[in-house]
This record gives structure tokens, sequence and C-alpha cells, in this order.
């Protein structure tokens, strides 16, 4: 029977699968909901195995063919040690897991396995320098009380600017009267949602938070250069640690490079490859394992 590898990227927003066999040729690829395992290790385990069976359909394999395949994941919430321990004891159909975080998958994809540093703003945001065999991370310690510069906080600081507006306090622009009416012009609607409110949910914002910048909004204007200047920190933190490259990676980071100072601008190199392929690179490795359980 043919060994089969398989890498998932899978954050607060969603997972994705990556099917190669053992001669390295792609089988499929599969994408499904989040997979945060702090926000819950069943639900990822059942993202994960959603994405894969998508893209085992699509290379014409089925369920039977799960036991033959090694999985490298790349998961949001690894870094928590309890997270870590309770989704690999759950059970499941594969030949083997090997669990590391998002940011490191994302890392060695980005590098090509080689020694390097990224910055990650997506839903959630997180930065990584490898360097002799060590990870050296800064911030990715989940959204509200980390993830500076990702488009949770992005949208958490909108929907702060809104109360502030709703109040009085500060005026109105065209992206807060957009998100006002999103929320049907009734601030209770937005306090309610508040309290249920995931990070992908903040993060629902950000696209027209880019729209109203470019048409020279305010508000939008002064959330991306605070996001920039999150983004700085964290690229400026690895940097003492060494790092004299980067490469950005999701949704908020690879749109923010020109709301970067000019220095900065040019630490920026392009990734080689996607977390997916990072993901792949240490499937079937155990000795990956962010932890020892």
């Amino acid at each position: 029977m043919m060994i089969y590898y398989v890498g998932i990227d899978g954050g607060g927003t969603s997972c994705r699968a990556r099917i190669r066999d053992q001669n390295g040729t792609l089988i499929g690829e599969g994408k499904s909901g989040s997979a945060n395992i702090l926000l819950g290790v069943e639900s990822s385990m059942q993202s994960i195995i959603a994405a894969i069976s998508q893209a085992a359909k699509q290379g014409g394999l089925n369920k039977q063919h799960f036991a033959h395949m090694h999985l490298g994941l790349a998961l949001a919430g690894a870094e928590h040690q309890a997270s870590w321990i309770k989704f690999m004891q759950q059970p499941h159909p594969f030949a083997s897991l090997t669990l590391n975080t998002d940011a490191y998958g994302a890392c060695l994809g980005a590098h090509n396995g080689e020694e390097g540093a990224i910055m990650i703003a997506g839903t959630g945001s997180c930065g990584l320098f490898i360097h002799q065999g060590q990870q050296h991370v800064v911030g990715g310690r989940e959204f509200p009380i980390s993830d500076q510069g990702s488009g949770a906080a992005m949208g958490l600081h909108l929907i702060q600017q809104l109360v502030l507006i709703h109040d009085g306090i500060r005026p109105a622009t065209a992206l807060s009267n957009a998100i006002f009416v999103h929320f049907s012009d009734d601030i209770d609607r937005v306090v309610s949602w508040s309290k249920n409110a995931l990070p992908r949910d903040y993060g629902q914002f950000c696209p027209q938070i880019f729209l109203f910048a470019e048409q020279g909004d305010s508000l939008a204007i002064e959330l991306l250069k605070k996001t920039a200047r999150d983004i700085e920190m964290f690229i400026f933190a690895l940097r003492a640690k060494g790092a004299t490259q980067f490469c950005l990676m999701g949704s908020i980071a690879e749109r923010i490079v020109d709301w970067l100072s000019p220095p900065v601008q040019q630490w920026i190199v392009p990734a080689q490859f996607d977390a997916i392929e990072g993901a792949l690179m240490f499937a079937g490795k155990p000795e990956h394992n962010l932890y020892k359980g």
C-alpha cells in the first residue's frame, strides 16, 4: 500500500490540507473550518478530517487510506501545552500525527526548511525565528491578550472606536457608518454581539478597513497605521534575536507592506513555499513535535 503524507495548516478561520504520496506527487487539496486547538480540540480534529476527506476524494482516495497517512499538523494554539496534549490524546484514524504551531509550519515552508524568520498576520499573529534548531517566538499567545497586528486585533480596535463614535467622543467616518449599518444602527446589538464574538468575527471587517483606507477614510487609515506599528514591533523584537530577513504571511501581512516604514520594507523577502508545504516537511517525523506527549 502506498504511504501518504498530509500537510495541515489550521487557524482560527480555516483548515487547509494537502496530500502527497511517498514519491511527492500531489494527490489533492481540501479546506474546511477552524482548526485552532485552543478553541476546541474535538472541533479542530473534525475540521482536519473534513479537509483531508476533501483532498482524498479529489485524488480518488477514501477513508480506508487514512491509516496510511502521516500528518504534519501546523495548528494555531499548539503552543499551549495543555491543549497540545489534549489534542494528541484524541483517537484518530491516521498512521501518525506530528503537531507543531502554525507559525512553525509557515516558517519551514517560507524558508524551504532552512533557518529564517517570519511574521504571520492573519486572523491571529505571531513572529518566529528558527535559528540553530531553536524557535524564538514573539506574540502568538492568542486573542485578546496577544495577536497584535492581526485581523482580530484590528477588528476589535474598530469596534472600540465605533462605541466612542456612538458616544460622540470622536467623529463618524464612512467606515464607521458602514459598520453601524452591519449592526442595523443599534449599539445594543454591537454590545450583545461582542459577548460571544470570536477572533474570526472581529477579523471579518478587515477587507472593509483596507477598502475604505484606499478611499482616504481617516479611521481606516488610523487602524492600518496601528496594525503596521504592531507588526513592526514584532519584527524589531526578532531582529534583536539575530533575524535579518523576514517573510510576511497571512491575509493582513500580505496587504500591510506598503504601510510599513521604508527600512522595514527592505528586510522583507518572498516566501518560497506556504505553511501547508512546511507542515508536509515534518509529517511522519515525531522529532518535530513541539512537546513530548
